[in-house]
């Protein structure tokens, strides 16, 4: 490292909890540093993705004799730690790495929470990050495919990103802010195997719901009603123009209530990939490529940011129910289970007042929110649901014929406006 900067030198503190409970006084780890930036992380186990060059570094208790190693790092108590008479920097441990946030979300009861989150996309990765950043200990990630340079003008990875797995990129990103974090993860199509997708949702505290096809969705929504889990559906419409998020509560409206209503056409979203946009039918596939250039609408990340930010808001309070923390106020405003937002004046927002304008609602760049009727005769959830004649519910297939007979009118956002003050 250069002498010529004061270095700055970084240790775990869980890994240096262990060391110090463990009968060895002495043992070698790895220095990893940031070249030309005289900055290294000292470990005692490798890293499974490495960065900068690398040293070996010997960790040893008062009175023990070092090893021969290029960073000799002397130990005397968790809290005094130096190289050469320099402090070392700890990296919190796991009870302490959340503390500021001790008062506002009680970290505790959100490190033993377990978060499922099917879609990695612009959505679901920006939602996995700041769940992790709230201090929730367990994840289990579901996506089949891979970071391509059209997702980085939108997404959280980047061009050292290019090819890898998403599950792979945000497990990286999750334990970037949450070292301590479980992740397990499944880089398959889980509407292939419904199966696993039903004991993943049956052992899940809150399902997220960040996908890019209905199908997906369908299938969610009906093993979210059936094992009675929480779930949290949330999308962009065209371009990113506005978006709107569900929260399914059990023993209240489902997803498929919501498809039933005319607030909602869940074939007005926007399109943002031509591979996963053929495979679901939202571009037919005797459409060629270049063709399909013409479907495919993308927004900016800023005016997804919005849209995620309800999300993780939504389900840290879920989270959090039950417990004493500065956020269980927002249990007394989230109590609809539909909200939409509008980015811009265009489209289906044509007609919605100017933010600037307090007179006229509804407004862009506000969230509104609306509660949907659970349906007696919804085909999941409702009292009259359809049996087949051995008593199982119908398929999925049987009922996504249903819908397709509903003809959905466009997208029809309530009336929101209100009287003008003077009336």
């Amino acid at each position: 490292m250069d002498c010529k900067q004061s270095p700055q030198y970084y240790v775990d503190g869980e890994e240096l909890k262990e060391f110090l409970s463990s009968d060895a006084t002495q043992t070698d780890g790895i220095a990893y540093e940031w070249e030309g930036e005289n900055v290294a992380h000292l470990r005692f186990m490798p890293l499974r993705h490495a960065f900068g060059k690398t040293h070996k570094v010997s960790f040893a208790k008062a009175g023990a004799k070092h090893s021969d190693a290029v960073l000799k790092v002397d130990v005397h108590s968790p809290e005094d730690i130096e190289i050469d008479g320099k402090a070392v920097s700890l990296i919190p441990a796991k009870e302490n790495l959340y503390k500021r946030a001790k008062g506002l979300l009680e970290v505790g009861t959100l490190a033993d929470k377990r978060v499922l989150i099917i879609g990695l996309g612009s959505g679901g990765a920006p939602v996995a990050v700041e769940l992790a950043k709230a201090g929730v200990g367990h994840f289990v990630l579901v996506d089949f495919d891979r970071v391509e340079l059209h997702n980085l003008s939108r997404h959280i990875c980047d061009v050292n990103d290019l090819g890898r797995l998403k599950t792979d990129a945000i497990e990286d990103a999750i334990l970037g802010k949450n070292p301590y974090a479980e992740v397990i993860k499944y880089p398959i199509d889980m509407n292939e195997d419904i199966e696993l997708l039903n004991s993943e949702i049956e052992k899940a505290d809150i399902v997220m719901v960040c996908t890019d096809n209905n199908k997906s969705r369908y299938n969610t929504s009906e093993l979210l009603v059936k094992n009675k889990t929480v779930g949290i559906f949330g999308r962009a419409v065209t371009r990113a123009e506005g978006g709107d998020v569900f929260i399914y509560r059990p023993g209240n409206a489902c997803y498929f209530c919501l498809l039933g209503s005319d607030w909602f056409n869940p074939e007005d979203e926007e399109i943002t990939n031509y591979e996963s946009a053929k495979r679901s039918g939202q571009i037919p596939a005797y459409v060629s490529e270049a063709d399909a250039e013409a479907f495919v609408q993308v927004g900016l990340s800023s005016d997804i940011e919005p849209i995620t930010n309800m999300m993780v808001k939504l389900a840290l309070v879920e989270l959090s129910r039950g417990t004493e923390s500065g956020i269980n106020s927002l249990e007394d405003e989230f109590t609809q289970n539909y909200y939409m937002w509008a980015n811009r004046r265009e489209h289906h927002y044509i007609n919605w007042g100017k933010f600037n304008n307090r007179d006229r609602m509804p407004t862009i760049m506000k969230w509104y929110g609306v509660d949907i009727n659970k349906e007696d005769n919804c085909h999941v959830c409702g009292e009259a649901q359809l049996l087949t004649e051995t008593g199982e519910t119908r398929k999925l297939d049987d009922r996504m014929g249903d819908l397709a007979k509903l003809n959905l009118s466009d997208l029809n956002l309530p009336n929101l406006d209100l009287p003008d003050s003077e009336q």
